[in-house]
């Protein structure tokens, strides 16, 4: 199995889906009778990637293929045939970036690369102290968006609010691709530093029903000493990471 060719068809597949779901969401254009029209195009598309997918993956997964030529043209259809073949389109387009991505590991590699990414950029970019950790949030957001990351389509931040029991919780960021929270926190006193694991734990419990990967970035302005011990089991090097920040 060539994994560079896969992660290709993966990036191909991912900016198609985008690209469909960019109609599929925009609002109402007052001059577009036919927002679904482009139906046939897309599906030429799918079509290109699934069988390269298909053909790399030695017939191990089933993909729809589309019979182009039963395809009527868009003047021979009403609005709500086009959107069938269009929902379908896409669909079948988020299928195949699904298995794409878990024939690869795609998710945990990019949690990884997200990490080491975090691990190299985030001092360097804080030009003063924190005062809070919206300052810290500022700097990491500052970081994706320098890093060609798109609010909304690769990240979000402050949404996917999680209720648990009568206390609702809101990561600090997410990453609904790769099914990432990211929890940012500031600790400036060695009380603050004890009260954050329990802060961690808490989150853990409430985020791990919503996001199977969970990272934690703590920037500490020098009072944890042994980070190995302070990390104990909050971080398992599987599906949550926590990183400490040295100021």
């Amino acid at each position: 199995m060539n994994k560079d060719l896969l992660r290709n068809l993966l990036n191909n597949v991912k900016a198609l889906e985008d690209a469909i779901r960019l109609v599929y969401h925009r609002p109402p254009q007052p001059t577009e009778l036919f927002p679904y029209a482009n139906y046939k195009m897309f599906a030429r598309k799918y079509n290109e990637i699934a069988i390269q997918a298909h053909n790399e993956l030695m017939g191990n997964v089933i993909f729809d293929i589309y019979d182009m030529d039963s395809f009527k043209h868009w003047a021979d259809t009403v609005l709500p045939e086009q959107k069938v073949l269009f929902e379908s389109v896409l669909g079948n387009v988020a299928l195949l970036r699904s298995t794409l991505a878990n024939a690869i590991d795609y998710q945990n590699e990019e949690v990884l690369n997200l990490k080491n990414f975090f691990v190299s950029n985030i001092r360097k970019a804080t030009l003063k102290d924190p005062e809070n950790e919206q300052y810290v949030q500022d700097t990491i957001e500052q970081l994706l968006i320098g890093k060609g990351f798109s609010k909304g389509i690769d990240y979000d931040r402050e949404v996917g609010r999680i209720k648990i029991s009568h206390k609702e919780y809101k990561p600090d960021f997410i990453f609904p691709k790769l099914g990432l929270a990211v929890e940012v926190k500031l600790c400036k006193t060695k009380i603050k530093s004890k009260v954050i694991v329990d802060e961690i734990n808490a989150d853990i419990r409430a985020y791990s029903k919503a996001y199977p990967f969970l990272l934690f970035i703590l920037y500490d302005m020098g009072t944890i000493r042994d980070e190995d011990e302070y990390k104990n089991d909050l971080d398992n090097n599987q599906n949550i990471q926590l990183i400490i920040i040295k100021h």
